[in-house]
């Protein structure tokens, strides 16, 4: 079975770190793009970071640009988001993507998706 489970969500105050983590089954992670996503309560899905699937390119999102850092373990066919310095406007469900991009990974371009973490930054 294709699967992406994520981990690491929970509760920060703003100005703390954490570490999502997005474990892959069922398939390789190096073939693909992988992406993280949140979708706010009435907002829709964004895309906050990738990994291109062609070169290994980053990209991030203006909004936490500085402030997280995408990265996989091939080894472990693991995915990562580090996000620090979090702010109570990067509260939202997070999601990980994989899927096919050269480019920064939109919604259109996935083709398999985690069920979503929720990450809670307090003021």
């Amino acid at each position: 079975e294709v699967q992406l489970v994520e981990s690491g969500g929970g509760l920060v105050q703003a100005g703390g770190s954490l570490r999502l983590s997005c474990a892959a089954s069922g398939f390789t992670l190096d073939y693909y793009a992988i992406g993280w996503f949140r979708q706010a309560p009435g907002k829709e899905r964004e895309g906050v970071s990738s990994i291109s699937s062609s070169d290994g390119s980053t990209y991030y999102a203006d909004s936490v640009k500085g402030r997280f850092t995408i990265s996989s373990d091939n080894a472990k066919n693991v995915a990562y988001l580090q996000m620090n310095s979090l702010k109570p406007e990067d509260t939202a469900v997070y999601y990980c993507a994989a899927g096919k991009s050269d480019q920064a990974m939109d919604v259109i371009d996935v083709d398999v998706w985690g069920q979503g973490t929720q990450v809670t930054v307090s003021s």
